[in-house]
């Protein structure tokens, strides 16, 4: 059998692309990045994700023996269906991956979008969406309970969704002065343990990197 070709449309910043390459270093899969210019300081994005991705134009996407797919959960599922053999990440019991399908929709419809609006934000809307944040991750706490992970004894797929986003957090709290553990203690402790793990650790950027993006975008929008 051929070498299969596997290239991930990336942007290293991303969580959302993130998710992708944690998902393919779980499965041993090796693959190729290509970062792309999302913010058009050398040229703009690349004709090949304009191509790939004809409908939302963004990253990531993954080129599979040169088919591309789009959405990065629906990706990680794909994944895991694609490469069987090693390391399942969703669960085997038909309700089990209902339920993490569930939370799956949860974190792709809460937590980004909700941390951004405190970078995005100063005063009482910033103090709005810090509060809100908090609640999220509460809910989190509560479904991952006394679990080391979401799945059980086992890293698994809501692990995999939801990690990446804790990158970004440091600039959150930098940016809105507060902190994550203060507030969401077993969170902060389920973190620390998917970063123990190599296919997270090797994957995830410096926070600081998150933190000076950020700092940068908030003095184009004329909050600093």
């Amino acid at each position: 059998m051929s070498k299969e070709e596997v290239i991930i449309l990336d942007c290293s910043l991303s969580p959302f692309c993130n998710r992708v390459k944690i998902a393919l270093s779980e499965k041993g899969v090796s693959y190729e990045s290509k970062e792309e210019d999302l913010f058009g300081s050398k040229g703009g994005k690349s004709e090949l994700l304009l191509k790939s991705n004809p409908i939302y134009k963004k990253v990531p996407v993954l080129l599979h023996n040169g088919k591309p797919l789009n959405e990065s959960s629906i990706i990680v599922s794909y994944i895991d269906e694609t490469w069987p053999s090693s390391s399942p990440l969703l669960p085997s019991s038909p309700y089990e991956r209902a339920q993490a399908r569930f939370w799956i929709d949860y974190i792709d419809k809460k937590v980004f979008d909700v941390g951004s609006k405190i970078w995005r934000s100063n005063g009482e809307e910033q103090e709005e969406a810090k509060k809100e944040l908090i609640e999220i991750l509460k809910q989190l706490e509560e479904a991952l309970g006394d679990k080391d992970f979401f799945g059980g004894e086992k890293f698994g797929i809501v692990d995999v969704i939801a990690i990446p986003f804790t990158s970004w957090f440091y600039a959150y709290e930098k940016v809105g002065n507060f902190k994550v553990e203060e507030c969401c203690p077993k969170f902060s402790a389920w973190e620390k343990r998917c970063l123990q793990k190599d296919t997270v650790s090797s994957v995830l950027p410096c926070p600081d990197k998150i933190y000076n993006f950020i700092t940068s975008m908030r003095k184009n929008l004329g909050l600093e």
